[in-house]
C-alpha cells in the first residue's frame, strides 16, 4: 500500500521558499522599481502574502505565483510612492540622494554600461520579461502567468527584444560604427 507523501508543515516550506526565492524576487522588484527600498517593501508585502496563501498554493510550482504577487505589490508600491512624492513634492523639495544607485558597481565595467543602457533604451515591457526569463530563469508560460500575457505574446516580446539589443549592439561596435 502506498504511503501518500507527506507536505512539509506551512512554517518550513514558507523558510524553504524565502531562502530560494528573496534574493530573485528583490532582483525582479528592482527592475520594476528602480528604488532599492521600494523593491524591498515589494518583496516583504509578497511574503506577507505567502503566509496568508500558504494553504492554497500549488507548492510544486511556486515561482510563478511569487513573481505575479511580487509584480502587483511593486506596482502598488510605484503608486502609492508616486502620490505620496505628488503631496510632498512642495513642501519638501526633491533632493537627489547621495548614496549611489545599487546597481552602479555594474557601471564600472564598459561593457557593463553601455549594455545597461540599450536595456534601458527598450520599452518596459520588453525589459520585464528578458529580465524574468534571463535572471530569474522562468519559462515562457510562467512569464505569461506572471504577467498575464498568453505565452505566444511572450515568445514574440523575448524574441523583438533580443532583436533590437543585436541591432543595438551591432551599431555600438566599432565595425557597426564605421558601416553606419
Amino acid at each position: 500500500m502506498d504511503v501518500p507523501a507527506q507536505r512539509p508543515p506551512a512554517d518550513a516550506w514558507i523558510g524553504e521558499i524565502v531562502r530560494l526565492y528573496e534574493r530573485r524576487m528583490l532582483r525582479y522588484a528592482l527592475s520594476l522599481t528602480h528604488d532599492l527600498d521600494r523593491a524591498w517593501d515589494a518583496v516583504q508585502d509578497t511574503l506577507v502574502e505567502l503566509t496568508r496563501a500558504a494553504g492554497t498554493l500549488d507548492r510544486s510550482r511556486p515561482a510563478p505565483w511569487l513573481f505575479a504577487v511580487c509584480r502587483a505589490k511593486a506596482f502598488e508600491v510605484r503608486r502609492r510612492e508616486t502620490r505620496a512624492r505628488h503631496v510632498g513634492e512642495e513642501a519638501l523639495g526633491e533632493r537627489e540622494s547621495a548614496e549611489p544607485p545599487p546597481d552602479a558597481g555594474l557601471a564600472t565595467l564598459e561593457d557593463a554600461a553601455t549594455l545597461k543602457r540599450m536595456l534601458a533604451d527598450l520599452p518596459d515591457n520588453h525589459q520585464e520579461v528578458l529580465h524574468l526569463r534571463f535572471q530569474e530563469g522562468l519559462r515562457n508560460v510562467e512569464i505569461a502567468e506572471v504577467t498575464g500575457m498568453t505565452a505566444n505574446h511572450v515568445g514574440v516580446l523575448l524574441h523583438k527584444a533580443i532583436e533590437r539589443l543585436r541591432r543595438l549592439v551591432g551599431a555600438a561596435s566599432p565595425e557597426g560604427a564605421a558601416r553606419m
